[in-house]
């Protein structure tokens, strides 16, 4: 039998359970407002350092599992492969950090923005940096996620920085994840095992340094809430690692804004954020251009 014969088709259409591994991933994402809210008390750095050092062992166990270590270890012996995955890890815990300052200190609408203008700003950067040519009305969705940028510094003094640090920090990342010669559970792990390094040294610095430590100091909630840090991380990542993979890409698009959608409605129905005249006209504004965009994306798709 010839290698073309036995070689696997790659099907580009959508599969049930490639749907239910992303509306799951995505409804965890939704929700997870509600548990960075319940640490909301911890400082954001002691979160982020529990929530790397938790998902090392479980992203560790998903690889045994599959049997992919081999991976890793080629990994840890190519400098520039390190190399290029510290600057990922970098920029996923500058993203981890803010996003988990915004929603303890009152801001899940400014973190739900910048995740609604994150699909515009990655047609931005493919123009930008890959030199992808932009169609019309690609042009007028960015113009419109610009605009709405415009409101909310003009009513504010200032720039929008939760919005802006969330929607660069993971279009950068989503843009250098794809430079990584790894598979997404791979290239988890590998990033979370870079950042493990600093953050062993921090929690003990909390726990037996400064005593300002919350892993067992402060009562078993707490411990129990910092422990599920790993969960909480690892577990949608690898959930839609997988369903992304039995997903056209049109379908992954358009499901892409269910989790901002749920952090919207959490910020205003249940944590009772005061949406505001800006917001009022900005969310608006970004929305029409996920129309545009979204409509530019299925009608390329069935051409294609």
């Amino acid at each position: 039998m010839s290698a073309n014969a036995s070689a696997p088709v790659i099907k580009n259409e959508d599969s049930p359970r490639g749907f239910a591994f992303a509306l799951t991933a995505y409804l965890l994402w939704g929700f997870l407002p509600i548990y960075m809210k319940a640490v909301a008390h911890i400082s954001p750095a002691e979160v982020i350092a529990h929530r790397i050092i938790w998902s090392v062992p479980l992203a560790g166990l998903v690889l045994v599992v599959l049997g992919r270590t081999s991976d890793i270890g080629t990994a840890l012996r190519s400098p520039r492969m390190l190399a290029m995955a510290a600057l990922t890890a970098t920029l996923i815990t500058i993203n981890w950090g803010t996003y988990v300052w915004a929603i303890g200190a009152g801001h899940a609408l400014d973190a739900a923005l910048g995740y609604f203008i994150n699909p515009l700003f990655s047609i931005f950067l493919g123009a930008v940096v890959l030199k992808e040519k932009l169609l019309p009305v690609q042009i007028a969705a960015i113009a419109l996620a610009g605009l709405a940028v415009v409101v909310l510094a003009v009513d504010s003094g200032g720039i929008p920085w939760v919005s802006l640090t969330l929607t660069i920090s993971w279009g950068l990342y989503a843009l250098f994840r794809k430079t990584l010669p790894l598979g997404p559970n791979q290239g988890f792990f590998l990033e979370v095992l870079i950042l493990s390094i600093p953050a062993v040294f921090y929690i003990l610095y909390l726990e037996l340094g400064s005593g300002e430590g919350h892993f067992y100091r402060t009562g078993w909630s707490d411990t129990a809430l910092l422990l599920g840090c790993g969960l909480i991380t690892a577990v949608p990542l690898m959930i839609y690692a997988n369903g992304a993979k039995l997903l056209r890409l049109s379908t992954i698009g358009i499901m892409q804004y269910i989790a901002p959608t749920m952090i919207f409605l959490i910020a205003i129905f249940l944590f009772h954020e005061p949406l505001g005249t800006a917001r009022m006209i900005a969310f608006p504004l970004i929305w029409a251009g996920l129309v545009l965009y979204s409509w530019a994306m299925l009608r390329g798709s069935r051409g294609r």
